[in-house]
Order: structure tokens, then C-alpha cells, then sequence
């Protein structure tokens, strides 16, 4: 057993299959109930190697010391305190779909669910982008496409105050949610996100799992 101080850019996926080793067992072993969510800087155990190996990276491959390192898709992307985009990062693509979140979500619900987020989350994409996006709450994050979309982990409350996020989550408290998940797009305020109505207090709604956050790279 040894280990590796994470960097920005790895994804957990990437280590296993570097070390030998599966996104399993790195997770039982230290601990991670989310693999699609690990830190930059976290240590990290990996199973079955020397505590002499060496796990730096090799010369040349990328800065030292937290810059993004370029690692593969899957397993989660590693991102720094402030994840891949930041209120100073924002894209008229984010501005443009967090516009049509809230256009859809008044179209729809107003200010109260009718247990049709997919629908105005699905229908905000196909006005700011011009297709459509299938799938309920726990499998729009599947059919995301990636060339236009692209995972960046970091926490919800970080997330609210950026416009223009796609956010699912596997389950929620309710009945259907907890077969059909939940989905919004932030507005950017700290507080709300919409989908088929607007959440004044998305941060307050508790019950809910299986946060996957995506931003429109377009």
C-alpha cells in the first residue's frame, strides 16, 4: 500500500487503470462513497504497491503542483476549490440557457412544481441550443452530449452561484424522485435553480442524492 497526492486533472478512472487497479477497489479502500467526486490535493492510497514507488508525474506532462493535468473522462474529474468555472467564467452559452431555463420554467410551473423537471429542463436546452435533450431526471446527465456539455464537480452551493448549470440528482425525497431523480438549471443567484418551476431554495431542499453537475461548453 502507498500513496498518491491527487492532482488537478486526474479522474479516478485514470488512476486505477495507471496503477493496476479497478475504480472498485480505490474507492473501498479509501473510503469514497462518490467516485465521480474526488479533490485535488486529497491523498489517496493505492492498493498493492511499495510505499517506495514513485507517483510523480513524469516531466513535462503537464504543470506541477495542481494545474489541470489534462486526465480522461469517467471516474470524475478532479477540479480545484473553485471547480472548472467560476462567476467570472461565465459564457454567453450559460447566460443564454439560463435564460431559457427560467423562460421554460415560467412557461411551465411558475413558482410550483408539476413533477415535470425533465420536461423544462429539456425544453430550456432545445430553445438556447436547438436540440433536444431525452430522459427524466436521472438520465438527462446520460444523454448530455459530451462535445456540447462537459462533467465539473464541485459543491452545490458553488454551483448556484454560477448561471447557466445543468444539475441532476439520482434521487430525491418525494416518491417519483426517488425512482425518477430530479433535474434544474442554476440561475446564478446563490439560491434558486429551474426546471419546471422555479426553486427559490434549491440549497435548502433537502433528500436529495447523486449531485452530477454539467456545463455547456459551446
Amino acid at each position: 500500500m502507498s500513496n498518491y497526492r491527487i492532482r488537478q486533472g486526474d479522474t479516478l478512472s485514470a488512476l486505477a487503470s495507471r496503477f493496476k487497479t479497478s475504480v472498485s477497489e480505490l474507492a473501498r479502500v479509501n473510503n469514497i462513497s462518490n467516485p465521480n467526486l474526488i479533490y485535488a490535493g486529497k491523498t489517496l492510497r493505492i492498493p498493492g504497491h511499495a510505499r517506495n514507488d514513485s507517483f510523480q508525474p513524469t516531466r513535462g506532462h503537464g504543470p506541477r503542483g495542481g494545474g489541470h493535468t489534462g486526465g480522461t473522462s469517467g471516474g470524475g474529474q478532479v477540479q480545484g476549490s473553485h471547480g472548472t468555472a467560476s462567476p467570472g467564467q461565465v459564457t454567453p452559452a450559460m447566460r443564454k440557457l439560463a435564460s431559457a431555463g427560467r423562460a421554460a420554467a415560467m412557461s411551465i410551473g411558475g413558482y410550483n412544481s408539476q413533477g415535470l423537471c425533465a420536461t423544462g429542463v429539456s425544453k430550456a436546452i432545445q430553445n438556447a441550443f436547438g436540440f433536444k435533450v431525452w430522459g427524466n431526471g436521472n438520465q438527462i446527465d446520460n444523454n448530455l452530449p459530451r462535445d456540447k456539455f462537459k462533467q465539473v464537480n464541485m459543491s452545490l452551493e458553488q454551483a448556484l452561484k454560477i448561471p447557466g448549470l445543468v444539475l441532476t440528482w439520482e434521487k430525491t425525497s418525494s416518491r417519483l424522485g426517488s425512482i425518477y431523480g430530479h433535474t434544474a438549471i442554476t440561475t446564478g443567484d446563490g439560491r434558486s435553480s429551474v426546471s419546471d418551476f422555479i426553486e427559490r431554495n434549491t440549497l435548502g431542499a433537502g433528500g436529495r442524492s447523486g449531485l452530477k453537475i454539467f456545463m455547456p461548453t459551446m
